[in-house]
């Protein structure tokens, strides 16, 4: 089984998942201990347009599948309203993650 997740991503990203022939992430920063890929486009859209316009002028929202059985080892987060969730993925278990995501990473929205 395949579930559908969502990541909302800057245009620096957006070239890095590119580079991986739109097969991956990249890895994270330093200051950025956790991966967190969201539950649903509603939420994704709204981090695009509030989060990433305002810092880099552009958002993108990506779709992913990732095989269901592995992402039960998640939790679903809820960080704020009914449809605010997410999976907190340790950034150290990224490049698992990533083996997991079945077919390839797609752009479905663009904003500036």
């Amino acid at each position: 089984m395949i579930t559908y997740l969502y990541r909302p991503v800057n245009q620096k990203e957006l070239d890095l998942i590119e580079a991986s022939f739109w097969k991956a992430f990249p890895p994270r920063l330093p200051d950025q201990p956790i991966f967190y890929p969201v539950m649903n486009e509603e939420y994704a859209v709204q981090i695009a347009v509030e989060w990433n316009v305002p810092a880099y002028g552009v958002g993108y929202v990506t779709k992913f599948g990732v095989d269901t059985d592995y992402l039960s080892k998640f939790n679903v987060e809820n960080v704020g309203a009914g449809l605010h969730n997410e999976l907190w993925v340790p950034a150290e278990e990224l490049g698992e993650f990533n083996s997991h995501i079945v077919g390839v990473i797609e752009v479905i929205g663009k904003y500036v």
